[in-house]
């Protein structure tokens, strides 16, 4: 069977939704497909109060302050020096709140507005292989499906299932980085209503606590080569472990053809950096919803693909640039910064 589509989502994490959203918003008619089922469990579980104009534009404002059972005006930092709180600033209206929410939940409240909004939903389903027309992505089969469609959007993440099927090369600029993280539950202390970053002989930790009983941690090691942190902070050990330790790569990397023919990368699966950059999933959001926009001038202007690709590549990495040039400077003072920053 083959079925006709103005654009084709491959992931459904925050990057994926936004892009399917933000597409639908602009009328078009879109696919997102997900391989798995959910709740799918990953890092990022505390969201930057800049995130908040974002979801406003997604239509999930509302229901994602009332799935946030924690708000917090910013975090103490453990790094250099003594300890110090962080905030995140404020305007007339008061103090700006961040977000703390599990982010399996967080995923579905945006798969249900991209629902909600007309996307079609294929979830869960075996990896696509893409369709090329010539040299354009043209769109994917799936089973004994073809998916057609003007634009394929990989926001798979960081394994980035369209650069295995494409010639395109990352640019890596750290070694490998692997995030640790996982979850515990008990009555907590004050101590935990705020969340922070602790400097470590070799990386660092991040405990936030979701919500009165459930608490995240994610720690991250410098140094592949040297034993690395294989688990949870020692601080956290006497609480009650929920769920297995998880990991993800968060090397530093970068797609040297984020847009092309037929196609557009986003989120992870467009530029990694590790979780100390501390906007990992606003983001996302933002290239999801950027993305949409190149879409939409694309089948606006067609003759003008080509400028088109290439705003959205120097998008990107301006954003990349400034984000992991503020990184290299925050991983320089750390009090065993590691040698390749």
């Amino acid at each position: 069977m083959t079925n006709q589509y103005d654009v084709i989502v491959v992931g459904a994490g925050p990057a994926g939704c936004a892009t399917a959203i933000a597409c639908a918003q602009h009328g078009m008619h879109v696919a997102l497909l997900e391989r798995d089922s959910f709740p799918r469990h990953r890092p990022g579980e505390t969201l930057h109060p800049a995130i908040e104009p974002l979801l406003g534009q997604l239509g999930i404002l509302r229901e994602l302050t009332e799935l946030s059972g924690l708000r917090h005006h910013g975090h103490w930092v453990h790094w250099e020096g003594v300890p110090r709180f962080v905030e995140f600033g404020g305007d007339a209206a008061g103090p700006w709140r961040g977000f703390q929410i599990e982010r399996a939940a967080f995923d579905v409240q945006l798969m249900n507005r991209a629902r909600a909004l007309g996307v079609r939903i294929i979830q869960p389903c075996a990896s696509p292989t893409i369709i090329h027309d010539g040299n354009r992505v043209a769109g994917v089969t799936l089973g004994q499906d073809r998916l057609l469609a003007a634009c394929v959007v990989d926001a798979s993440g960081g394994h980035g299932w369209l650069r295995r099927q494409l010639p395109i090369q990352w640019q890596a600029f750290s070694p490998q980085l692997i995030a640790r993280y996982g979850y515990y539950q008990d009555e907590l202390e004050r101590i935990y209503d705020t969340p922070r970053l602790i400097a470590v002989s070799n990386g660092w930790q991040w405990i936030a606590r979701l919500d009165t009983h459930h608490l995240h941690w994610t720690t991250l090691s410098f140094d592949s080569n040297s034993m690395p942190i294989a688990g949870s902070p020692d601080a956290l050990k006497s609480l009650t472990p929920v769920g297995p330790v998880r990991g993800a790569d968060v090397s530093w990397r970068l797609s040297e053809a984020p847009m092309g023919p037929g196609y557009i990368l986003v989120g992870d699966a467009a530029a990694i950096l590790d979780p100390a950059s501390s906007h990992g999933v606003l983001k996302a959001l933002m290239s999801g919803m950027q993305a949409a926009q190149a879409i939409a001038d694309c089948r606006a202007w067609p003759s003008g693909e080509h400028v088109v690709h290439q705003h959205f590549k120097t998008w990107l990495n301006n954003q990349f640039n400034a984000d992991i040039n503020a990184l290299r400077q925050f991983y320089r003072v750390h009090p065993y910064p590691p040698m390749w920053v």
